[in-house]
Order: C-alpha cells, then sequence, then structure tokens
C-alpha cells in the first residue's frame, strides 16, 4: 500500500550533518525522504526567516512547470519538529560526477565544460569542469529563472541512467540578482527552442494555477520578479553570463 506523504508519520533516522540548516534522512512508511523543519531554518541577513522551506516547495512547482522533472517531488508538512519540508529522497550513482574538479593541465575535452582555473588548498593549478548535458543545461537556465544563489556541485545529483536532480533550493526567489552557481558552462548561448517554449509555459503559467500556488509560498513581490526573469530571458533569447561586481559561484563551490 502507497504510504500517505502527506499525513503519515515522518520517522527520522539520521541527521544530515553536512548541510547548513537543520536537515534530517527519515521515512514515511517505506519511502525514505529529507525533512528540513522550519524552526531548524538558521537566520540569513537577506532572505526572510522562516521561509526556506517554502522556497524549496515553489522551485519543485517551477521544475515541474518547466516540464523537466529537475527537482525531485517536495511538499510541505507537519514533523517530528514542526512544519517543514519533505522532499523525496533520491540516491546519486557513486560511480558519476556531472561536476568536478581536475588538474588544470587535465581539462576534458568534448562533452566538458570548463568554468573556471584556480588553486586548490595545496597551491595546485585546477579547473572546475562540468558535463555538458541536456539536462545539466536545463538546471543551468532553472537557475536563472529562480534565482538560485547556491547551486554547488554537491547540490546536483547524478543519477543513474544519466538523469540529474538538483536539491537545496532554499536560497531562491529574491527580488534582487542573486544567482551564484557552478553552471555557467553555457554562459551566452542562445536558447533552444524547447527551452523557449519553457519559459513560455511558466510564464503563462504564472498568470493562473503556478501563481495562485507560488502566491501561498512566496511575497508577491517575489512572484512578480520571477515572471520578469522569464521575460527579460525570452527576449534576450540566451542564457546569461556572470555579472560584473557580483560573486558568481558560491562559497564553498563543493
Amino acid at each position: 500500500m502507497t504510504p500517505d506523504l502527506a499525513g503519515g508519520d515522518i520517522v527520522l533516522d539520521a541527521r544530515i550533518t553536512t548541510a547548513s540548516n537543520a536537515t534530517f534522512l527519515g521515512r514515511i512508511g517505506d519511502v525514505r525522504v529529507v525533512y528540513k523543519p522550519v524552526a531548524g531554518e538558521r537566520p540569513l541577513w537577506d532572505f526572510p526567516g522562516g521561509t526556506l522551506a517554502q522556497r524549496e516547495v515553489g522551485a519543485y512547482l517551477l521544475s515541474e512547470a518547466l516540464g523537466w522533472d529537475l527537482v525531485p517531488r517536495t511538499w510541505l508538512r507537519d514533523g517530528p519538529l514542526g512544519t517543514g519540508m519533505a522532499q523525496l529522497w533520491c540516491e546519486p550513482d557513486p560511480e558519476q560526477e556531472a561536476i568536478t574538479l581536475v588538474p588544470a593541465d587535465g581539462v576534458p575535452g568534448e562533452g566538458w565544460c570548463l568554468v573556471l582555473r584556480g588553486v586548490d588548498e595545496e597551491d595546485r593549478e585546477v579547473a572546475l569542469v562540468h558535463e555538458e548535458s541536456p539536462t545539466l543545461r536545463r538546471m543551468a537556465l532553472f537557475d536563472v529563472v529562480a534565482n538560485n544563489a547556491d547551486r554547488k556541485a554537491g547540490h546536483v545529483l547524478a543519477m543513474a541512467g544519466g538523469h540529474r536532480y538538483g536539491v537545496d533550493h532554499g536560497l531562491t526567489f529574491h527580488v534582487e540578482h542573486k544567482l551564484r552557481t557552478v553552471l555557467w558552462g553555457w554562459a551566452g548561448r542562445e536558447l533552444d527552442a524547447g527551452e523557449g517554449a519553457a519559459l513560455e509555459r511558466v510564464r503563462h503559467a504564472l498568470d493562473g494555477d503556478l501563481g495562485a500556488a507560488l502566491a501561498g509560498l512566496l511575497a508577491a513581490a517575489e512572484v512578480s520578479a520571477l515572471a520578469g526573469r522569464c521575460e527579460q530571458l525570452l527576449a534576450a533569447g540566451r542564457l546569461p553570463g556572470p555579472r560584473a561586481g557580483y560573486p558568481a559561484i558560491p562559497w564553498p563551490p563543493f
């Protein structure tokens, strides 16, 4: 029998200690989930307090409206530590890496994008690269639309079969420019027909069901800014590059 994901009890199995906010691995029946209680969110100077869980749900709704299945199913519900975000657990393939550091003289060619060069903690010259795949390119566009301030490499799950999921979307939908991502490999490239059609779907949906759903999760100005980003991307017809004077990559990037 399929468990009641909205109302069934969340049983906590472990705390994910690498997360910035209180994050738990649990289960509802035999379904594994990630649970992030609002009470465990750390205060931030630039995002309203107690809103990260809602932003995670908003990111899922945006992914669904785009039609790209980039964010695992995510919803708000009560839990052992109060109201929070629940998200289906997705187990990545340990044999795959969508984003990685390589020696500066070993940058792979076809099928990979160079993001930047630098030095590691041992002063070795390295390069940050990511795969050049359709799914990851869609995630890069998703980040622009969502105004994602925290697309670290570890927030991309490389799944068996080649699919990629994005997770940890609490820092999204700000009205000010906040885009920080490791997925800059397509900066300046023209949008393809499928990407343009997806943006049109989102913009249309913001005047209907998507807009109504997001109105219960985000401030009105944030929903309006989301619509504006869709319109700007459609008008420009290409993926943007890093903005001058603003940090383009989250720290740490992994």
